[in-house]
C-alpha cells in the first residue's frame, strides 16, 4: 500500500478527527445525544484511519497524491 497523504494533509485530518470524536464522545450543545453522536463517531474514524495509515483509498481512486517524494 503506497502513501499518498502528506504530513500537512495528516496533520489536518488527525486535528479534524479528534474534533470529532470530541462531539460524538460527549455532551454538547452542538448535537443533541443519540444516533446523531453515533453518527460523528463513525465518520470521525474515517479521518483518523486514513491520517494514522498515510494512505486514503478515495485519493487512490481519483489520483491524489498529497504525499510527493515520501518513502514508503
Amino acid at each position: 500500500m503506497k502513501k499518498n497523504v502528506g504530513l500537512i494533509d495528516m496533520i489536518v485530518r488527525m486535528i479534524l478527527s479528534i474534533g470529532l470524536f470530541y462531539i460524538g464522545f460527549f455532551d454538547n450543545p452542538i448535537v443533541s445525544a443519540g444516533t446523531p453522536q453515533t453518527i460523528i463517531k463513525y465518520i470521525a474514524f474515517v479521518p483518523f484511519l486514513t491520517g494514522l495509515l498515510r494512505f486514503c483509498p478515495l485519493y487512490a481512486l481519483i489520483g491524489v497524491d498529497s504525499c510527493k517524494g515520501c518513502k514508503d
